[in-house]
């Protein structure tokens, strides 16, 4: 896939805009507008394909287009290549989908108290968790099944290779994560190499390299496609510190009198990771990490709920198209956010699919059971074993899969055992537990 077309200098079309006839003059000024007739923010490297607004050449079109978001755009202290700063444009279409990220954070059905227990909480938030360790690793290329990697992380075992360690640190980088914004850490620079630490423990070819910035005096790391063509020569390593620096400063609230909205502030958070490419491997890992903390650390508790990395995974080019946008429109950084909104608003409607079919499946499971005093974690205990009546339980998957105590994993187990639902065995220094085989009768299906 060839790299999008970089827009027309400002000074060339603003020589071809003086040349202009009043009638042209006027036609411009009328139509300049950020956006297009069907209100999308469209790259250059799209709108040279479409045809212009009366009266107007292509270029023309794009230099009003251009003018009109400049009009309206913010400057970050967040800089690109040259010391040029990135920018992003107050657009309808950004403002929008922050409305409707946040009316989706009040209103969510995981916030009301009356509608959502805390031990069903704690489950979606758990395989919110998993899944976006999961999803994270396979998008950097970690090749396992969703399936396996669940049952490894419920089960809390040792890896067995560097794709199972890729997903297993993630795991470990969200609940990090999760501490630190519980604890206030800072988003400084030692906070940074150490998640990055985390990513990549045990996946590295050289483990010196785990954990800190790329050095001047080596090959700089640039972003290459599946082709190997190169999409993204980052900036030189020894602006690193410097650089990384600003970005930490922005992280924690330096950006002047001007207040950035904690969604945007977030995603620019992951942009820049992947702009500078700061490490030998594990950027992508480790700018999502930081995407999720920026956000816990403004208060925005949807988020670890999520599965961001899943729409990711399903339109990897789109993600990739995203950056190359912003440095091909000369830093237009609004095509980045614009992406990764929506990107959020997939997700939240995929949450909230997902709550409703486990919901059904919850009231169906205790219209079937009626009142025979299971707890909420037996029962979908219990659905698990309808469903895969071949599946082992173990206390430490429990205790990972619902965010409980060991003893209480370990009541939910015994508990079932003593009732008959459950056989239990001795597998080494541990017990394992297995569905009846008379499931099905016990529970009168």
């Amino acid at each position: 896939m060839s790299l999008p077309r970089p827009a027309p200098s400002q000074v060339t079309l603003a020589a071809e805009f003086a040349e202009l006839d009043a009638e042209q003059l006027f036609a411009l000024i009328d139509n300049a507008d950020p956006l297009d007739d069907q209100g999308r923010y469209l790259p250059w490297d799209e709108v040279r394909y479409r045809k212009p607004r009366a009266g107007l050449s292509v270029r023309l079109h794009w230099f009003g287009m251009a003018v009109a978001r400049r009009a309206s755009a913010r400057e970050l202290p967040l800089l690109g290549r040259g010391n040029q700063p990135f920018w992003y444009c107050n657009v309808q279409p950004l403002l929008a989908s922050l409305d409707r990220l946040e009316q989706a954070q009040r209103t969510h059905v995981l916030s009301d108290e009356t509608l959502m227990t805390n031990a069903a909480r704690r489950r979606w938030l758990q395989r919110g968790l998993m899944d976006e360790s999961i999803q994270s690793s396979r998008l950097e290329g970690a090749n396992t099944s969703r399936q396996l990697a669940r049952e490894m992380l419920r089960e809390g075992r040792t890896p067995r290779d560097r794709d199972e360690r890729m997903i297993a640190n993630n795991f470990a980088a969200m609940q990090t994560i999760e501490r630190w914004a519980a604890t206030g850490e800072p988003v400084d620079l030692d906070h940074i190499l150490r998640l990055h630490r985390i990513v990549t423990a045990g996946t590295m070819r050289d483990e010196r390299e785990s954990g800190r910035l790329q050095q001047p005096d080596e090959p700089r790391v640039y972003v290459v496609s599946a082709s190997q063509q190169v999409v993204h020569e980052p900036p030189p390593a020894d602006e690193l510190p410097e650089r990384m620096q600003r970005t930490c400063d922005f992280a924690d609230g330096g950006t002047g009198t001007e207040f950035v909205h904690p969604l945007i502030r977030a995603i620019l958070l992951h942009f820049m990771i992947g702009y500078d490419h700061p490490f030998v491997d594990g950027n992508g890992r480790t700018a999502r990490a930081l995407f999720y903390w920026s956000l816990l650390r403004s208060g925005w508790w949807l988020a670890p709920y999520l599965p961001i990395s899943h729409f990711l995974l399903r339109a990897p080019a789109q993600y990739s198209r995203a950056y190359q946008y912003v440095t091909a429109d000369a830093n237009d950084v609004t095509h980045f956010l614009l992406h990764q909104l929506d990107i959020m608003e997939q997700a939240v409607a995929q949450l909230d699919h997902d709550l409703q079919a486990q919901a059904a499946a919850t009231r169906n499971l205790l219209e079937r059971l009626g009142e025979r005093g299971f707890s909420e974690r037996q029962l979908a205990l219990l659905d698990h074993a309808l469903l895969q009546p071949n599946r082992i339980f173990t206390i430490a998957q429990q205790q990972n899969e619902h965010r409980v105590s060991y003893w209480a994993a370990r009541a939910d187990l015994q508990d079932l055992t003593e009732r008959g639902y459950l056989l239990r065995e001795r597998s080494g220094k541990k017990f394992v537990f297995y569905p009846s085989p008379d499931l099905r009768d016990r529970l009168g299906r």
